[in-house]
């Protein structure tokens, strides 16, 4: 069953009884409950929510992502559960121990299945009339020569031509994190599935802070950094969705981001089945957590 995402931009109290969620809608004195297990995601946006300590715990114990977000309205912070499986110390010292060759391997497989989803994409937003969404040819290229680490940084090289093309040349657009928009649409998204990502590694016993390509000292997330670079061409999918919808001169609506906040039950292809993206993830993580254990040397990855 995929885990629900829930967002609050309202004032709330927020409290648990009998296992639920009990939700207070402080303008209209409404009261919900929602059971706390079916929740897999859930984002705080309002500085008039109260949440309390029970709520966390339970939340927590039940690996929900805890998100909350900041005067604009953007994910700032994220609370995981710190003890996330059964066999978590036995998985820890496998992924610490973790060869090189065997890092510099997953991340030449996650950047071949980020370059071939972002082809995809891109054929799919340059496809107009009745013409095949065919992937684009340069960038499949691209991905057929990463090598061992990505040692020639194709990873770089795609982005910058996929960038460029994939959004209408009115735009002029240029991805930058404090950029003109759409780029506060894409940090959103991502937010999102950093919180998927992260959450699902610490479901499957793996500690989301120490990646197999990134090594940010002050990062906390390295590890969801780098397994969720497949994922993000549905993000951008689903932002050149809202481009084309809205034109040029774009600001978060709330439409907007009910749109963004779809993403985890996104339909993903992943190991020739259809899967809701949320628990696309956990198959991604959960094969992650096979190969530092010796058991396989492939990640599962999405098709786009």
């Amino acid at each position: 069953m995929i885990k629900r995402t829930l967002y609050f931009g309202n004032p709330a109290y927020l409290s648990t009884t009998q296992q639920q969620l009990e939700i207070k809608v402080l303008e209209t004195g409404e009261t919900k409950t929602v059971p706390i297990e079916d929740i897999g995601v859930l984002i705080l946006d309002h500085w008039q929510i109260t949440i309390t300590q029970a709520v966390i715990a339970r939340l927590l114990a039940n690996n929900t992502a805890l998100i909350t977000c900041d005067n604009t309205h953007h994910p700032v912070g994220l609370l995981l559960n710190l003890d996330g499986h059964t066999l978590q110390s036995r998985i820890f010292q496998a992924q610490i121990e973790a060869s090189e060759p065997l890092k510099k391997q997953l991340w030449q497989q996650t950047i071949i299945a980020k370059i071939q989803n972002q082809a995809a994409n891109l054929g799919q937003q340059s496809a107009t009339g009745n013409l095949f969404n065919a992937p684009d040819k340069l960038l499949l290229n691209y991905a057929k020569e990463v090598k061992s680490g990505d040692s020639e940084n194709l990873e770089a090289t795609a982005a910058g031509y996929y960038w460029k093309r994939v959004f209408p040349p009115f735009l002029n657009f240029s991805r930058e994190r404090e950029g003109f928009p759409p780029n506060n649409l894409l940090n959103y998204g991502y937010a999102i599935l950093r919180a998927i990502v992260a959450r699902s590694l610490v479901g499957s016993g793996i500690l989301p802070t120490l990646g197999i390509h990134h090594r940010n000292q002050y990062n906390a997330y390295c590890l969801a950094d780098d397994i969720m670079e497949p994922y993000r061409p549905y993000v951008d999918k689903v932002v050149c969705e809202i481009v084309g919808n809205n034109g040029q001169y774009l600001e978060m609506t709330p439409n907007m981001k009910k749109q963004l906040l779809a993403i985890p039950a996104m339909d993903v292809m992943i190991d020739e089945q259809t899967s809701p993206l949320m628990n696309a993830v956990q198959r991604t993580t959960a094969s992650l957590a096979k190969c530092y254990e010796g058991k396989t040397r492939k990640i599962l990855y999405p098709v786009l």
